[in-house]
């Protein structure tokens, strides 16, 4: 197996027309470029792990390219029919690597012919691509899945020789990873020579990888191709030159003066935010200062795509001198004119980071230019956590877990449409990928029933009956119409609703995201639109509230948000605990640190702490949990249960990704015990089962399992009518069938994406080890932050970010007093 990051033992002949391209241009192959095709040479799989700007498309594919050239044919006829598939998270960047791949290929001459194929390319290049394929095809994971169901699959890739995954850690974790898992299996199957390799350029384990990308999880079989150093990135935080870093907000618009003078010193800026509307916010705030007229643009994936594809080529043609971006530019396409990477906030993870400042110069020997704006002081020491894993080369990332059943049934339904198949045939293409290696026989048979019936409760409709089994025990399409509404239907991502707010007379308050208003049920409270309100009802995309009768107690946001990483969070916590460290820090970061350390404690490692105080008459609990928004916001939603049960009466919650913040009419005297691991056997489980999240996680294995279809010949099912029969549906099988397979796959949904229920678990764990509960007799410096939040979450980042302000200095006098407060009568 080709050791890492080392030149193979044996010298690898590169054929020479490739060599005489390399030194036409000046270049010298890297060593990692040979390991790829040393691995290509000696039929092994590969994984190439090598930072952005490395030459990574051209190291994965040179064993193609190889493959081509005269030298290597011998005189032999070029290679007919489908080589290698190259396979992208993103249309965009296939089309970008098409582009940089017909260069070398026209340059030296060879024989290849490239294409793409995506949901954008037109029918008749389709059905054509099908009968007479190019050697080499460029396209994403959905579209390999509808390749695979046709019945011309089984010729279309018996020529295959390779697939090249780039970015995989882009989507290897989630249901596009499983998808792409299943059809991995098939085409082995198909072409049992097959090559497997991957590319990335930021992975925390890559042995998880190796043994995600092995057939059977073999991870001997696949070689570990390490990419030479490149030059260290250059990392800073930018600082206010007059102000203090804010106490709270999120939008570091503080910043805004200082990044214009950034953005005219430099020839392209990529100015990174973590949610569409802070970059809609920070786009404006930015032109509102272009005194200049710099051009400045933006670009996210709400954008309609004419918008996104006239940014993308005005960027592409050095039109921009600075882009607004979110994710949506995470995988960027090769820009090399970008000198200037700035992160709005905070980075959330090492390898979301590392991605990022890639996006800047992408050549492997010129130092990548980065500049971190937190928002807050938690922010300010995320950022410093980042920039010091960046120095240490320590990535992060989202763990594997067990395959979707939803997957698996649409992969299934897909085999089908191919044409009849047996049951251990299938079985076996299925276990052999690490996600769905503990798949046995019945588990098989319980998906397999599934997509013939629809399951028990729904066998009598006939509109579920989908495949049948033939006497001689193979499987086939109950009828032919079933395959193009398939094709119509099958893919992974579903996309997010917004919820009407109104009250029952009809009148509108606005719209929130349904993951929010799915973890509501009748009776509770929240804030929105300034009013306090009780939730009746949610139907179809409508969340039906009335005026509560008292506070409200759950908080509302706007815009998703990333999550710290674990690794980074544990950064942030061993950096507290550094007090020697603090000398780095600002003159008032320090003194934030040292008067919570005078008054109170700081969170240690392995460790959870826990302060009372009172504030305004109320009750108030901080927990410092640092697991992330989501799990702390789930943890809110459990606690306050918890405490109503034990009649603490409590009367509301906060939550950022560092604190959760509760408040009620009683004091909270033992806070471990409102911990115990049975909060996610009791609690969890009520809680879960009496709010919609389950209804939103059904929703969408509904659709992805193709139990319910959003698309029919012509027209598109609104999500309001494809809600209305997920619920119904629901509905019926909670009552008649509560253990469905789609039940099933909506739960291990709800545990793990919608409320982290793992990081919930690992709150747990650390206050079942050791809690420091800390009386106090006002706010502490560490909860001024989440403190100041209080009534203003439902404000999308940035336009609260005044109120904040104001808010944060009037707690945070009061929290940075060292002498106790006076007596109400002195």
């Amino acid at each position: 197996m080709t050791s890492p990051a080392a030149v193979p033992e044996e010298p690898v002949r590169l054929p020479a027309e490739i060599a005489a391209w390399f030194a036409a241009r000046g270049w010298k192959p890297r060593a990692h470029q040979l390991g790829m095709l040393a691995a290509g040479d000696a039929g092994e799989h590969a994984l190439l792990v090598a930072d952005t700007g490395a030459g990574k498309t051209l190291a994965g594919f040179l064993p193609t390219l190889a493959a081509f050239t005269p030298s290597r044919l011998a005189g032999d006829r070029v290679p007919e029919g489908l080589h290698t598939l190259y396979i992208s998270p993103l249309k965009a960047l296939a089309h970008d690597v098409q582009r940089n791949l017909l260069t070398p290929i026209e340059e030296m001459g060879l024989p290849i012919r490239v294409e793409t194929r995506s949901g954008d390319t037109p029918s008749d290049r389709k059905a054509r691509q099908r009968a007479r394929p190019p050697h080499v095809l460029l396209t994403t994971p959905e579209s390999l899945s509808l390749l695979l169901t046709y019945p011309e699959a089984e010729t279309l890739f018996a020529t295959l020789r390779r697939v090249v995954i780039d970015e995989v850690h882009a989507f290897a974790t989630g249901k596009r990873g499983d998808l792409l898992a299943l059809a991995l299996g098939r085409l082995q199957a198909l072409a049992p020579g097959l090559q497997r390799a991957a590319l990335s350029a930021t992975l925390a384990d890559p042995d998880a990888y190796r043994g995600w990308l092995a057939p059977w999880g073999d991870i001997d079989g696949v070689a570990l191709v390490e990419g030479e150093a490149g030059a260290s990135a250059e990392v800073s935080i930018l600082l206010p030159r007059e102000e203090r870093i804010p106490w709270s907000g999120h939008a570091a618009t503080w910043a805004i003066p200082q990044l214009i003078e950034q953005i005219a010193a430099h020839r392209t800026t990529l100015v990174f935010t973590n949610t569409r509307f802070l970059a809609e916010y920070i786009f404006q705030a930015l032109w509102n200062a272009n005194e200049d007229t710099l051009p400045i643009g933006i670009h996210h994936g709400s954008l309609s795509k004419e918008a996104r594809r006239k940014v993308e080529g005005a960027m592409a043609r050095g039109e921009l001198r600075a882009l607004v971006c979110t994710a949506s530019l995470d995988l960027g396409i090769d820009w090399g004119d970008i000198d200037l990477v700035v992160q709005m906030g905070a980075p959330k993870g090492s390898s979301r980071l590392l991605q990022r400042i890639g996006r800047a110069n992408h050549r492997l020997d010129c130092p990548s230019e980065a500049l971190l704006v937190p928002g807050n002081r938690f922010e300010f020491l995320e950022a410093f956590a980042a920039c010091e894993a960046v120095d240490a080369g320590q990535r992060d990332g989202e763990g594997f877990r067990p395959g979707g059943l939803d997957v698996l049934a649409q992969h299934v339904m897909g085999r089908a449409c191919a044409g009849p198949f047996t049951e251990a045939g299938l079985l076996d293409e299925v276990r052999s990928t690490s996600a769905y290696a503990h798949i046995d026989a019945g588990g098989l048979a319980r998906v397999l029933e599934f997509v013939a019936t629809g399951g028990y409760a729904l066998r009598s409709y006939d509109r579920f009956r989908r495949i049948v089994r033939e006497r001689d025990g193979s499987w086939r399409l109950t009828h032919p119409e079933h395959a193009a509404r398939h094709r119509l239907n099958a893919g992974i991502i579903v996309d997010s609703e917004m919820l009407e707010v109104r009250f029952r007379n009809g009148r509108s308050l606005g719209r929130v995201e349904e993951a929010f208003g799915a973890s509501l049920e009748p009776g509770d409270t929240f804030r929105f639109a300034g009013l306090d309100l009780e939730v009746e009802s949610l139907k179809d995309l409508d969340l039906v509230v009335r005026a509560a009768r008292r506070s409200a107690t759950i908080p509302s946001y706007m815009g998703q948000r990333m999550p710290i990483s674990t690794h980074l969070a544990g950064r942030v916590r061993a950096m507290l605990a550094d007090r020697a460290g603090w000398a780095r820090f600002p003159d008032d970061v320090r003194e934030w640190l040292e008067v919570q350390d005078w008054r109170s404690h700081l969170p240690g490692p392995g460790r959870l702490l826990v302060e009372s105080f009172p504030h305004q008459d109320l009750h108030y609990t901080a927990f410092y949990t640092f697991e992330g928004w989501n799990a702390n916001q789930s943890l809110g939603m459990l606690i306050t249960r918890r405490m109503e049960e034990r009649g603490l009466s409590p009367l509301g919650f906060v939550a950022t990704d560092y604190t959760l913040i509760v408040w009620g009419l009683k004091p909270v005297e033992e806070p471990a015990s409102l911990l115990s691991p049975d909060i996610l056997t009791h609690e969890f489980v009520e809680w879960v089962q009496h709010s919609y999240l389950l209804r939103r996680a059904f929703r969408e294995v509904a659709v992805i399992s193709g139990l319910v279809e959003r698309q029919q010949p012509g027209k598109r099912k609104s999500g309001r009518q494809v809600t209305f029969s997920t619920d119904l549906i629901y509905d019926v099988l909670c009552k008649y069938e509560p253990d469905h397979l789609l039940i099933e796959a909506a739960w291990a949904d709800a545990r793990a994406r919608l409320t982290d229920v793992a990081r919930v678990a690992d709150v747990l764990e650390r206050a079942g080890r050791e809690v420091d509960h800390v009386r106090l007799d006002r706010i502490s410096p560490l909860a001024v932050p989440a403190l100041s939040m209080i009534g203003r979450e439902s404000l999308p980042s940035g336009a609260a970010d005044e109120d904040l302000l104001h808010e944060a200095e009037s707690l945070a006098a009061m929290a940075m007093r060292v002498d106790p407060l006076p007596d109400e009568g002195d």
